[in-house]
């Protein structure tokens, strides 16, 4: 198994003298997840404008995940895709008898890892850096598949890549789909003319479906501010993402989790990243 995941104080502990001077930070994570990330921001000197791009929702059915959750005792691993699988699976979980000693966990980030220690599972797998799909696909647990049963517990219509892949090695796979992702309904004219004064100086994108639905929801004038404001992102897919919407700046947090963001943030106020290409 690999190490517990970095204690958040110790993530900023090297950050205590550092602030955000007033900078302006468009936050897009989910309203329910979004608060942490906004108060250390706060803390820090900076100004979080909460802007919602996603909604996360209860699934379209529940019954197929619970029928998996009734019978985990079937399964050799169950893989957390991100932190609202944990949030929406953990009370089912629980009501079925919790997780079967023989089951191994796995994790894609340090987040997710956090929020499964919160329910007293301390011990997972999970990539040593990239916190990817592809990057939990190497390690050793995951080469060495054929015949095993594997649940993925994670949103609708989430990523196939890890489960073609583990398909592809001869292992079963089943998806527990426990929540949805969808667009917001927001008046974003109020965000615009902030905006145009200047009050906005960084966005953080924590999904492609965020940075999707935000340019849906700007319109043009606010898509062209959008273009023109540095990114912090939680991964390459996102970055690449933004090459692709023609936005011209973007600097890669080093892993999803809050405390990372905040000091992209603090790199960004100190060497603004260079253009996209």
């Amino acid at each position: 198994m690999s190490q517990r995941p970095s204690s958040p104080i110790t993530l900023l502990r090297s950050e205590e003298s550092r602030f955000l001077n007033g900078l302006g930070v468009l936050v897009t994570r989910p309203e329910q997840q979004a608060d942490p990330l906004c108060r250390l921001i706060e803390r820090r000197g900076g100004v979080a404008i909460r802007c919602p791009a996603l909604v996360i929702t209860e699934p379209r059915d529940w019954a197929p995940a619970l029928a998996i959750f009734e019978r985990l005792a079937d399964y050799d691993l169950a893989i957390f895709t991100s932190t609202n699988a944990v949030d929406r699976a953990w009370p089912l979980i629980r009501a079925c008898g919790g997780l079967p000693p023989r089951l191994d966990i796995a994790v894609i980030g340090q987040a997710t890892a956090r929020s499964l220690a919160s329910q007293g599972v301390a011990d997972c797998l999970r990539p040593a850096q990239g916190f990817t799909s592809e990057a939990l696909l190497e390690l050793p647990r995951l080469q060495q598949v054929a015949g095993q049963n594997i649940v993925i517990i994670r949103g609708e219509g989430g990523r196939e890549w890890l489960v073609d892949t583990l398909v592809g090695r001869g292992a079963r796979v089943d998806r527990a789909e426990v929540y949805r992702r969808e667009p917001p309904t927001v008046d974003t004219e109020t965000l615009v003319e902030r905006w145009a004064r200047g009050e906005i100086g960084a966005v953080v994108i924590t999904s492609t479906e965020s940075l999707r639905n935000l340019f849906d929801m700007l319109k043009i004038v606010g898509q062209n501010y959008l273009r023109d404001t540095p990114l912090v992102v939680v991964s390459a897919r996102i970055r690449q993402t933004a090459v692709e919407y023609g936005c011209r700046y973007s600097l890669l947090a080093r892993e999803a989790s809050d405390e990372a963001i905040l000091a992209a943030l603090f790199d960004l106020m100190t060497s603004p990243p260079p253009p996209l290409r």
